[in-house]
């Protein structure tokens, strides 16, 4: 028989509706508590979910002790205090993106996660899309040949923000497939750059590069001022090529396209001599998988309260978190200087 999980979840904003919902439905798991500090978000919840208690005040929840675990999904300054709160009080803990926002914050729960024996997941969602999951089978088969790049382009028009910028809001989606894809690297090196155009201090527009280890270059572009809703990814091998575009109806396009060295015969067949190559372009299939869809939100929900029950370490555990959390702070720490006065640098 599977063991039931009760949960409690903090916030039903923009994004816990979804999580309600999701982690409501999952056999085995009830959500006893929603802590919401917004009275017409508690009455929304009392009216769709009449089984589920709420209260403004988080010791509602902590304090009962029929609750095994809380579901983070609060701002996102929010998430190390809450966490830890809920760490302390005994409870697993699975939180949205990004899961704070400083290592050293990370660290601190992940100590307090090991000392009481708790597990704490990361709501990189994405990781858990089928579509993601078929390019990662391809690359550890080695169907794409070396990784050379990969970029991203999360675009939209608006939902504007003022607790974080566009980096801290979209990129965690991009870093986590990426660091997913390539076996969670640690970066060589880490550059952005990043423009606020409505909010002063918070940047609408951000480009990061960033450079993992032989040689693989990724570079991301996140906004909220852009005029068309763009969700795609491109991993560039030596092999073969993969488009991943999460709002077309295939999710998936496999090129078979490259670049070959073609030996050339020397006059004493010296074949590897540092100049003896020509190219040849290679312009094969393009196949479109089908890819079998399953809510990425519903297969989360499973996965979490499946290494609950088994002790198991979660996809999108703290070690993965910690990572995408590294490469942000280390991306808000590179922002080059510009000259205010517009007269340039130099």
């Amino acid at each position: 028989m599977t063991k039931s999980i009760t949960l409690a979840q903090f916030g039903c904003g923009y994004w816990g509706p979804n999580l309600l919902r999701n982690f409501s439905a999952v056999q085995g798991g009830r959500v006893a508590w929603v802590i919401e500090q917004d009275a017409s978000r508690r009455a929304f919840v009392e009216r769709g979910f009449p089984g589920v208690r709420t209260s403004a005040d988080i010791s509602s929840a902590l304090n009962d002790p029929s609750v095994d675990a809380v579901i983070v999904a609060t701002p996102a300054e929010t998430h190390f205090p809450l966490t830890e709160a809920a760490l302390r009080a005994g409870k697993h803990v699975f939180v949205e993106k990004p899961l704070a926002t400083r290592v050293c914050d990370v660290d601190v729960l992940a100590e307090i996660a090991t000392e009481k024996g708790l597990m704490v997941m990361a709501g990189h969602t994405f990781l858990f899309n089928n579509a993601v999951r078929y390019v990662k089978a391809m690359i550890d088969r080695g169907e794409l040949g070396e990784i050379r790049s990969i970029y991203s382009q999360r675009l939209n028009l608006g939902r504007i923000r003022s607790d974080i910028d566009a980096l801290w809001n979209f990129a965690p989606h991009d870093l986590s497939i990426i660091q997913y894809w390539l076996g969670n690297p640690e970066p060589v090196c880490v550059q952005r750059f990043g423009a606020d155009f409505i909010q002063p201090g918070i940047d609408d527009v951000v480009f990061l590069n960033v450079r993992y280890p032989g040689k693989i270059l990724a570079s991301i572009h996140v906004s909220w001022l852009d005029p068309q809703k763009v969700r795609k990814m491109v991993v560039v091998g030596s092999k073969k090529m993969v488009v991943y575009d999460d709002v077309a109806e295939d999710k998936i396009t496999i090129y078979d396209k490259g670049i070959d060295r073609l030996a050339r015969v020397g006059e004493n067949m010296d074949f590897d001599g540092p100049a003896r190559f020509n190219y040849g372009y290679r312009s094969g299939d393009i196949l479109i998988p089908r890819i079998d869809w399953v809510e990425p939100l519903r297969a989360e929900a499973e996965h979490f309260l499946n290494c609950i029950r088994t002790g198991s370490q979660p996809l999108t555990g703290i070690d993965h978190a910690r990572r995408v959390v590294g490469i942000l702070e280390l991306a808000s720490c590179s922002q080059p200087t510009h000259d205010q006065t517009g007269k340039g640098l130099l």
